[in-house]
């Protein structure tokens, strides 16, 4: 179908439909389903209880979405295989799934990279359903149903198959919910991600997490994939939670490649022990990628792990309680520079721990 346009000022309602995966007879799961579509213009909308999927969009080429209200019980917009699409001035509420979520399936029957995308001028959460568009903000719902505490982030994969080329996030903001993830795990390759301009409060797993895995959930004999050229700036992060701090890791043979992260504040809880920082977590290549698939990190800011030619620059590190830990935990990592980066750290805590490292700088 082409040249497809839903607007107005009114509510899409959809308390009768499923969030659950599996198929019910006579229960759908998703409010809108697009497929191979060809101009799609979605704006002014607020959709209610939507089910798996409020937006669902396959293999869509040159798509809007702009000023849509969402507040819903799984996952908010799914942009699945789509080239040239914009989603600007949009609000999505999903406690218990990814409020934006980027993914490149196999689910065309081909490969199929999801590119040239912009995602600006959005906030993202995970209050309890319904009560965003309310004007309530409640936190009492359970955890979402990983196990993982409330989810509402911007995310790309885990379905990633296909590529996550040429994509901006630009001027968010992100409240009770996880942290930025980018996830390349099925053998797809990441490049050229520039996101810049995020506020963020009371995050519940790692700020900024970034994972090359191999889950390899593509047909027999896909090749590894890559995740190079990541550029993330101006970052404000407020009450995040400090088991995870940020996560940057490939694995053995496959590192994440030319990352630049500055202008990053985060003001973390703390109460990292000494013992968390004699941890040494597990590789976990093919496992379903989350921070805490780690384990508690021994590291209070940054784990880096299976990295070549990373730069942070002007990062300001800090704690609501005390942590043990030290504030970098690097392994297998190929010319770093760390330039004007702080933290308040115990007076008896290393810095820097680090293995297998070699061409790093440190300029004060």
């Amino acid at each position: 179908m082409k040249n497809i346009r839903i607007d107005g000022y009114g509510t899409i309602d959809g308390y009768g439909l499923t969030r659950e995966e599996s198929r019910i007879v006579g229960v759908g799961n998703k409010a809108i389903a697009l497929k191979e579509c060809v101009n799609v213009d979605i704006q002014d909308l607020t959709m209610l209880h939507c089910g798996h999927f409020a937006l669902l969009a396959t293999g869509v080429e040159n798509m809007t979405l702009h000023n849509v209200k969402v507040d819903t019980n799984r996952d908010g917009f799914d942009i699945d295989c789509c080239r040239n699409v914009r989603i600007s001035d949009c609000s999505v509420n999903a406690p218990w799934d990814d409020a934006i979520v980027l993914k490149a399936s196999y689910a065309l029957g081909r490969f199929k990279d999801t590119e040239m995308v912009t995602i600006t001028n959005c906030y993202v959460s995970g209050f309890d359903q319904g009560s965003m568009v309310a004007g309530t903000f409640e936190t009492d719902e359970p955890q979402a149903p990983d196990q993982g505490f409330n989810t509402g982030r911007i995310k790309f994969g885990t379905e990633s198959s296909g590529g996550f080329k040429n994509i901006t996030i630009s001027n968010c903001v992100f409240v009770h919910c996880r942290g930025i993830a980018l996830e390349t795990v099925d053998g797809g390759h990441m490049e050229d991600i520039s996101i810049s301009n995020v506020t963020m409060k009371d995050i519940v797993n790692a700020p900024i997490f970034l994972r090359l895995g191999a889950r390899m959930r593509s047909p027999e004999g896909t090749p590894m994939g890559s995740m190079k050229r990541i550029s993330i700036s101006h970052i404000n992060c407020y009450n995040a939670d400090s088991r995870y701090s940020c996560i940057l890791s490939g694995i053995p043979g496959y590192p994440i490649e030319d990352v630049s992260l500055s202008d990053i504040r985060i003001v973390f809880k703390g109460g990292g022990t000494a013992e968390m920082a004699a941890l040494t977590p597990p590789e976990n290549e093919r496992l379903y990628p989350e921070p805490w698939m780690f384990g508690l990190i021994p590291a209070s800011g940054f784990f880096i792990r299976h990295v070549n030619n990373i730069t942070l620059k002007d990062i300001e590190l800090s704690y609501l309680t005390p942590d043990a830990r030290p504030t970098f935990y690097l392994d297998n990592v190929q010319t770093i520079r760390l330039v004007r980066v702080s933290s308040t750290l115990e007076p008896t805590v290393p810095r820097i721990k680090q293995t297998r490292v070699s061409g790093l700088t440190d300029q004060p």
